[in-house]
């Protein structure tokens, strides 16, 4: 008979081991004197729940492979109906709410879902929206149950469990995660179960996560994660599909009260967050490990973060992409003691070292497809190219947008290189340095240009935030603009502050070869970010805004970040 692999059993086990232990926490409202309350569920707990739901939707007629969309809050029911649909053999299709109305629905649609998990506002639509989810018919709401037929999470949890766990294998498909789009139409990406037990050891391994932790899950699929390594799961006060508006008095207040020991966010919430605690001197005492994804991580971040954390705590940037996590890691000790100062001076953002069960490369970068391995050309260490990865977390293909397979994928024998889109170099110390995306580096008749090296040499001014590089004018005569978001409290009050700023600015870009020619800049009040994790410039939609200032000397709006439900 074949190994089953299934994260699932990986909760079964925890269950088993430490029935009593507190699986997830989550945050309950306030008492009278204003103190937070929770509410705890053990590993037994979560087990035995998601083992009733599974059974609820067999009994539905859910099988191996059916598809079904989840739309719900992150939270206790969130991991446990993950885990009942993995325990199916079901296809969870998960998009991140965060990219708005009209994009949730196209990438729902693409994914041709045959039911719905969701809460009443996501039926009410699917029955509006009918004829564009025709294949949809299995469906559970969280909450009242209207007019849209199915059954309701409560009573499905009438059942008494009965543990029965598919026999899923490696290959077997497990969900449909949709990336950002960040740099294009967000991709519906096939993650095989193979994949997430292969993320899980190799996460568990590479920092040493051990069963007992306590750990603050700012991005809700990490939880997944949690239970399956015997970690406690301390679900968030945030909006998770809007990260950068978290308050951080919430984040800081969970850590004190459940004792968390790790924690897991995007840098835009650690930005928050260290700034809070430096402002009012708190220390995060008990984190032991801190880690933020999603983006790089400035270093003025890593360092306010340090602050505000004991000796005994390390903060850690993962690397990777939806289509391939984990890649690479480093730790804050190491970019502030060895890479911060290479990168301010245009070096790119070193994204440290691989994991084991990676193999990488960096080719020379093509704009069209690369059908097969040897259609590449790899380059030699410090040369800049675009990086290629190959291992068991890597994912082999999208299932929408599957056009897109044949710009992202090289086929090795029977084995998938997937190309990142990112360009850097591999150091002599077997590290990745990240320059930029593939997609937004500036062609100028000089050579191309990275975002990530020339954005970091005026990132050093401190009135700027960040900044974007971005081109204009045809294909032979590219100018680069650079583009600066205001620190709050520094955004030019008058055309002679603007005059100044920028003088500053083109002064700085003078003392590099790098950004030598840049000569043109603007300034944006809020650049727009992604909607994942708060932290990526849509740099496409500030080139449009730029194109529209230079040519009419005033744009019609700001480009802005999309709020939930545009």
């Amino acid at each position: 008979m074949a190994e089953i692999v299934n994260v699932a059993a990986r909760l079964a086990a925890a269950a088993q081991a430490w029935p009593h232990a507190t699986a997830v926490i989550e945050p309950q409202g306030r008492d009278r004197d204003g103190r937070r309350r929770y509410v705890g569920f053990s590993f037994r707990e979560l087990d035995q729940d998601s083992d009733v739901l599974a059974l609820g939707l067999r009994e539905m007629g859910v099988t191996a492979g059916t598809r079904l969309a989840l739309l719900v809050r992150p939270g206790f029911d969130f991991i446990s109906l993950v885990f009942a649909l993995f325990k199916v053999g079901a296809v969870t299709v998960l998009v991140d709410p965060g990219m708005g109305l009209r994009g949730l629905v196209r990438c729902l649609e693409e994914s041709e879902p045959e039911g719905f998990i969701a809460v009443p506002a996501v039926h009410a639509v699917r029955c509006l929206l009918r004829r564009r989810f025709r294949r949809a018919r299995f469906h559970v709401t969280l909450g009242r149950r209207w007019f849209w037929g199915g059954t309701t999470i409560s009573r499905m949890r009438r059942s008494a469990p009965s543990a029965q766990l598919a026999a899923t294998g490696a290959d077997d498909p497990a969900a449909i995660i949709f990336t950002s789009g960040s740099t294009g139409p967000a991709k519906g990406v096939l993650y095989r179960h193979g994949n997430f037990d292969h993320q899980v050891t190799e996460i568990r391994d590479r920092y040493g996560i051990q069963p007992g932790g306590i750990d603050l899950a700012g991005f809700p699929l990490f939880g997944l994660f949690n239970c399956a390594m015997g970690v406690t799961t301390v679900v968030p006060v945030m909006d998770a599909s809007r990260p950068a508006t978290v308050d951080p008095a919430n984040i800081v207040e969970a850590i004190h009260d459940c004792r968390v020991t790790q924690a897991f966010a995007s840098p835009a919430v650690w930005q928050r967050v260290g700034a809070y605690c430096v402002e009012r001197g708190i220390r995060l005492r008990t984190l032991r490990r801190v880690l933020s994804a999603g983006a790089p991580v400035p270093v003025a971040v890593l360092e306010q973060m340090k602050e505000c954390l004991d000796q005994g705590c390390e903060m850690h940037t993962p690397y990777g992409a939806t289509e391939a996590l984990p890649v690479a890691s480093i730790s804050a000790a190491e970019v502030l003691g060895d890479t911060a100062a290479a990168t301010r001076r245009g070096a790119g953002v070193c994204v440290g070292r691989r994991f084991p069960g990676i193999e990488w490369r960096v080719i020379r970068a093509v704009d069209g497809p690369l059908p097969t391995i040897a259609d590449t050309e790899e380059l030699s260490p410090g040369a800049i190219g675009e990086l290629i990865v190959k291992g068991e977390v890597v994912t082999s293909e999208y299932v929408t947008r599957v056009e897109s397979n044949a710009r992202a994928k090289i086929a090795d024998g029977t084995t998938v290189w997937h190309r990142m889109g990112d360009v850097g170099y591999i150091d002599a110390r077997e590290r990745f340095w990240y320059c930029g995306r593939l997609a937004q580096r500036v062609l100028t008749p000089r050579g191309p240009l990275s975002t990530e090296q020339c954005e970091a040499i005026f990132n050093n001014h401190p009135a700027v935030f960040r900044c974007a590089l971005v081109g204009l004018g045809p294909a032979d005569q590219v100018q680069p603009v650079i583009i600066v978001e205001p620190r709050p409290g520094r955004r030019p009050a008058d055309a002679r502050a603007e005059r100044k700023l920028f003088a500053e600015l083109r002064a700085l870009a003078r003392e590099r070869p790098l950004t030598a020619e840049i000569e043109t800049f603007l300034w944006h009040p809020s650049f727009p970010v992604d909607v994942r994790h708060n932290a990526k410039i849509f740099r496409e939609k500030l080139a449009v805004w730029a194109a529209e200032k230079v040519t009419k000397g005033k744009p019609r709006r700001h480009p802005r970040r999309r709020q939930p439900g545009e």
